[in-house]
C-alpha cells in the first residue's frame, strides 16, 4: 500500500489531524492556505503527493511542502501589533501596496498569521500568532471574544438609535449579530463612537453605520478580548508572555486550538520586541506586562526566566537585562574624604588645628 494509502487509512479511523491543520499549525499558513496548497499539488505525505485535504495525518506521518520538511512544531506564541492607517493585511499585494508584514519583516519575527483582518484604513490593535490553529479558534463567533472600537463617523445619530443595535440588523440581506453602541461625544459634523462587537463581518462597522446615515472617517480596534491596545505606539509589536496567554485563553480556547505551551521556542526576538507593557483585561493589576526578553534560548524556561510578569521584581529584572545595574556593579568604594564632602572636611581639618599643640610647647617630660 503506498504512502497516501498509509494516510487514508489512518485517516478512516479518525486518528491524527488534518492534513491543512498540521500545515498551519508549523507556522506555514492559515489552514485555508493550506488547503489550496494541497489543490495545487505541493503538499506530499511519506513521499506521495496528496491531492485532497479531507486526510488524517499521524505523528510519524513526513509532511512536505514544494519537497521541503514542516519545520518543528514550536511553542504557540501571541503577538499584539499596534497596525497603521494605510498597510494591508496580507503578505503580498499584486498591486504593490505596503502590508503589515512588509513593515514587520525587519523585526527578527517567527512566520506569523494575522488572527482576522483590519482594512487599509482601519488602525489599532492586531493580533498575530504563529499558531495557525490558535488564529483560527480566535476568529471564529463562537469563541465569543469582544472587539472593541472608537468610531469617528460624519454625521449625528442618537442613542437610541445605537441601542436598536442591540437586537442585531439585517442589512441587504445580511444579518449581524447584536452590536453595543455608545455615543461618546459630538466633534464639529462628527460623532465619536465606541462599538463592541463579537462577530467580525467584512466592514461590519462601515456598513452598520452607513445605514444609520453615517460615514465613518477613522476607526480604531482598541481590544480583542481580554488585549488592549493600551500604550502601545504605532507600528510597535509586543509578545504576549506565555504564563499570560495560557490564562487568559483559558482551558477552553487552549484545547479548542491546540495550543502548545510546553514546545520550544525556536527564534530569537531582537531588542525591538521590548515594548513596554501589554494590557490584558482580567489581570490583577489590569497592567499585566508581557515582556520578552532578549536572548532566549528554547531550553531556558520561559515562566522562570525568559518572560517577566507584572509587579517590581519582574520590572526590576527587565531593568537588569538591560543594563540598568551595570554602573552599580562597577563603581568603586568611594574613600572618606569623597563621602563626607568638601565642606565637611574643612571644618574637620580646623578643629584638628586647634587641638594640635603650637610648636615647641610640649608637654615636660
Amino acid at each position: 500500500m503506498g504512502s497516501t494509502g498509509m494516510a487514508r487509512k489512518s485517516g478512516d479511523h479518525g486518528s491524527g489531524e488534518r492534513i491543512a491543520k498540521a500545515i498551519a499549525r508549523a507556522g506555514l499558513c492559515s489552514r485555508r492556505e493550506a488547503e489550496a496548497w494541497i489543490a495545487a499539488g505541493r503538499v506530499a505525505i511519506n513521499g506521495a503527493a496528496v491531492a485532497s485535504p479531507a486526510l488524517n495525518v499521524a505523528p510519524n506521518d513526513r509532511i512536505t511542502v514544494d519537497g521541503a520538511a514542516l519545520p518543528a512544531r514550536e511553542r504557540t506564541r501571541l503577538f499584539l501589533y499596534h497596525k497603521p492607517r494605510g498597510l494591508l493585511t496580507t503578505r503580498a499585494d499584486p498591486q504593490g501596496r505596503p502590508t503589515i508584514f512588509g513593515a514587520l519583516a525587519q523585526k527578527n519575527l517567527p512566520r506569523l498569521i494575522s488572527v482576522g483582518r483590519l482594512d487599509l484604513n482601519t488602525e489599532g490593535l492586531l493580533l498575530l500568532t504563529n499558531d495557525g490553529g490558535l488564529a483560527r479558534t480566535l476568529e471564529l463567533p463562537a469563541t465569543g471574544w469582544l472587539r472593541r472600537y472608537r468610531v469617528r463617523a460624519h454625521g449625528k445619530v442618537a442613542q437610541d438609535r445605537l441601542d436598536s443595535l442591540r437586537k442585531g440588523i439585517a442589512i441587504e440581506g445580511i444579518r449581524y449579530a447584536p452590536i453595543e453602541a455608545k455615543l461618546d461625544r459630538e466633534q464639529g459634523a462628527n460623532v465619536w463612537l465606541t462599538f463592541a462587537m463579537r462577530e467580525g463581518k467584512n466592514r461590519e462597522v462601515k456598513n452598520v453605520l452607513g445605514h444609520l446615515g453615517l460615514a465613518v472617517n477613522r476607526l480604531i480596534r482598541v481590544s480583542f478580548g481580554p488585549f488592549q491596545l493600551g500604550e502601545l505606539a504605532e507600528g510597535e509589536i509586543a509578545e504576549v508572555a506565555t504564563r499570560v496567554l495560557r490564562e487568559q485563553l483559558g482551558e477552553r480556547v487552549a484545547a479548542l486550538a491546540g495550543a502548545d505551551f510546553s514546545a520550544p521556542v525556536l527564534q530569537r526576538l531582537d531588542a525591538a520586541m521590548r515594548a513596554p507593557s501589554v494590557r490584558v483585561r482580567g489581570t490583577k493589576d489590569h497592567d499585566a506586562r508581557a515582556q520578552h526578553l532578549v536572548g532566549m534560548t528554547a531550553k531556558r524556561d520561559p515562566d522562570a526566566s525568559q518572560q517577566v510578569g507584572g509587579g517590581r521584581d519582574g520590572a526590576a529584572k527587565v531593568r537588569a537585562r538591560k543594563g540598568h545595574g551595570v554602573k552599580a556593579r562597577q563603581k568603586r568604594r568611594r574613600s572618606a574624604d569623597e563621602r563626607i564632602g568638601e565642606p565637611e572636611r574643612a571644618r574637620r581639618e580646623r578643629r584638628h588645628r586647634r587641638r594640635r599643640p603650637a610648636s615647641g610647647q610640649g608637654h615636660e617630660r
